[in-house]
């Protein structure tokens, strides 16, 4: 929902929308695609390998040129892939992690060419960047 809140910077673009959860397409105009996946953390390894799958066939297939996300594993996954396949990759992290960074927000920071933070406190000269609270 959060990435969400940044649709109108997408809306002369093909965009297709990523979830763990399906009744997110209520949230959408009937034109729009989303896909979901499957979700996952660091403590179940099968779902992490199915939503791995996943990922590298939506990432495959579609092809972006931009990749963006607002955490968690499967971000950190389209991230990955899609860097690997030229794209250019932005994560914001979540406005929910107001003390810290999310495990994921810090692992994927050497491998984005934009990495923000909504919390100022958080910032740091060698990433991630606050450039103001958006969502």
């Amino acid at each position: 929902m959060q990435l969400r809140r940044l649709a109108p910077a997408f809306a002369h673009h093909d965009v297709t929308w990523v979830t763990v959860r399906p009744e997110y397409r209520h949230d959408l105009d009937p034109a729009e695609r989303l896909l979901v996946v499957p979700d996952a953390t660091r403590w179940n390894r099968l779902r992490l390998v199915r939503l791995a799958v996943r990922m590298v066939w939506i990432v495959v297939r579609t092809r972006p040129h931009v990749v963006i996300s607002t955490g968690a594993a499967p971000g950190y996954l389209a991230i990955r892939l899609g860097r690997l396949l030229g794209a250019r990759t932005v994560w914001v992290d979540s406005i929910a992690n107001c003390e810290q960074l999310s495990l994921s927000g810090q692992r994927v920071g050497g491998h984005v060419d934009l990495w923000l933070t909504q919390w100022p406190h958080l910032a740091r000269p060698d990433g991630p960047r606050y450039e103001g609270a958006v969502l």
